[in-house]
């Protein structure tokens, strides 16, 4: 069943507005309107996010949510995590070297130690992974590690594992940084209270409430500057605002553009904007009418009017896409040329590839800010066109299972990954994601090839190559790039510039209280 037309001009009207509150939040490079000097040590921090419920779990390797994600990184590590432009970076491991085919790894650790004084191991390196790839267990991070050959792999020494795989595979690094691909103990299996080699060590947690860490002396990159971090579930963005207002906490994760133009004349509230934390755009499904033929999917590419989508689907708080994901990222194709509405050239493909003939029901849920309001807006732009639009609202319960065979073109959405993740999960004949069924053989050989070589500029000039091939004929119209928007007090200063998933995202050792 469709849903009502919402007027595009009101949408503008009311989203303009928050656009310009949005010019009064940090962004990067801007100097942070908080508390100035030196850092300073001590003091309790509380930081408010939306929670799982009372049946969440400390278990890192079951992590899903963001407040999850946030935690498990705070108290366990990672060999390597994600930089601000998505390349693996060292954590806990101190370096890695490939063997010339790419199939064998050899990880060195740093001089790290667990919260109960324990140093890291090679051992637990193997456990950990172990466990994860334990097809019993169903942990998230499998998929990034289904490569290991853990039979075959083994320690050199206390501080040195040699990692196997069954294949090549050059970007490697990027499955020792997946969300949840965290080190713990050997022989770990309950995590009530969990032992991990993180800036903080556990102390208190009632499930569903809160958690509160010390911070751990020891740490390998230096004390935390806190004393104490204590987590706090709100899942209401408004109560999460009012307790930032009211004391309760100093920091409020995933605000609103509405929320951060409501109060930006607050003196005590300072609203950050984290750019790049976000893909929005439409999956058009290239193996069925009208979109396998390419001209369809090039019309829309040409017509679309991705600067209105950004003021009223985002508020304004994100930056124009490219019809590529990634923008910012390590191997983004940023030499190829901007598309800018193009009114005779989708005129011309709208009557030459026969989509004028074509029903369009763009599916869509309320799963995500932005998804229902950018397929009203866009259905409103295709309308000008002279097109038949209408948008189906489906059960957000269901709605990404369902998007992945169903329907012809949806509302879509995607939080932060390197760009070979991306095509890895979604873009291959074989990937269990690929909503929006593209296929090409050709493609998927130009991709082996890429994480195959050794040579890092083959590598991007070949990821370069599979993105002009998506540009040119592919299916994802990708609109925008959303920046996720944080509030904290005016007296916690340190909050770093940088996109959800990515290592500084989120985290809490590097802030202090002025």
């Amino acid at each position: 069943m469709s849903s009502p037309l919402i007027n595009r001009r009101g949408l503008l009207a009311a989203a303009a507005p928050l656009a310009l509150g949005l010019a009064a939040c940090r962004t990067g490079g801007a100097a942070p309107a908080v508390a100035s000097g030196p850092p300073k040590q001590g003091g309790e921090l509380r930081v408010a996010f939306a929670g799982g419920g009372a049946q969440e779990t400390l278990d890192p390797h079951r992590a899903n949510l963001f407040l999850e994600g946030s935690r498990s990184k705070m108290i366990f590590e990672k060999l390597a995590d994600f930089g601000d432009d998505m390349a693996a970076v060292p954590r806990l491991a101190e370096s890695w070297e490939a063997s010339k085919d790419q199939t064998t790894w050899t990880v060195r650790l740093r001089a790290a130690t667990f919260h109960d004084g324990r140093p890291v191991r090679a051992a637990d390196v193997l456990y950990s992974y172990r466990r994860i790839i334990d097809p019993k267990l169903g942990f998230r991070a499998k998929t990034n590690l289904e490569m290991l050959d853990v039979t075959r792999s083994g320690a050199i020494d206390d501080r040195t594992v040699r990692l196997v795989l069954d294949r090549p595979y050059a970007e490697f690094p990027n499955s020792l940084a997946a969300f949840g691909a965290f080190i713990v103990p050997e022989g770990s299996d309950r995590f009530d209270a969990p032992v991990g080699s993180g800036p903080f060590a556990f102390d208190a947690w009632t499930p569903g409430s809160s958690l509160r860490l010390r911070a751990f002396d020891d740490y390998w990159e230096g004390r935390p500057y806190v004393d104490q971090l204590e987590y706090l579930i709100t899942n209401e963005e408004s109560a999460r605002i009012n307790a930032l207002i009211g004391g309760q906490v100093q920091y409020a994760h995933d605000v609103t553009a509405a929320t951060a133009k409501s109060f930006a004349n607050r003196d005590a509230i300072t609203f950050t904007r984290l750019p790049n934390s976000g893909m929005n755009g439409f999956a058009l499904k290239v193996d069925r009418p009208p979109f396998d033929r390419p001209g369809a999917r090039q019309a829309l590419f040409a017509l679309v009017d991705r600067q209105e989508l950004i003021d009223a689907a985002l508020g304004g708080a994100g930056t124009i896409g490219n019809d590529l994901y990634g923008r910012g990222y390590q191997y983004y194709a940023d030499d190829i040329p901007q598309r800018t509405p193009d009114a005779d050239r989708a005129r011309s493909l709208i009557i030459s590839s026969g989509l004028a003939d074509a029903e369009l029901v763009i599916d869509t849920a309320d799963v995500g800010t932005g998804l229902v309001a950018s397929a009203n807006v866009f259905a409103d732009q295709l309308r000008a066109y002279g097109l038949r639009a209408s948008v189906r609202n489906r059960e957000a319960g269901t709605y990404w299972a369902d998007i992945l065979d169903q329907g012809t073109i949806c509302a879509y959405r995607s939080g932060g990954m390197p760009i070979e993740s991306h095509i890895s999960q979604r873009l291959l004949t074989t990937s269990s994601t690929n909503a929006t069924h593209w296929r090409d053989e050709a493609f998927d050989a130009r991709y082996t090839e890429a994480i195959s070589s050794a040579d890092p500029a083959r590598r991007a000039e070949l990821y370069r190559d599979l993105q002009t091939t998506l540009h040119d004929r592919g299916g994802f119209l990708i609109w925008g790039f959303a920046d996720w928007i944080v509030a904290s007090s005016r007296n916690l200063a340190g909050i770093a510039i940088a996109p959800a998933n990515s290592l500084n995202w989120a985290r809490f050792d590097r802030v202090w209280l002025g």
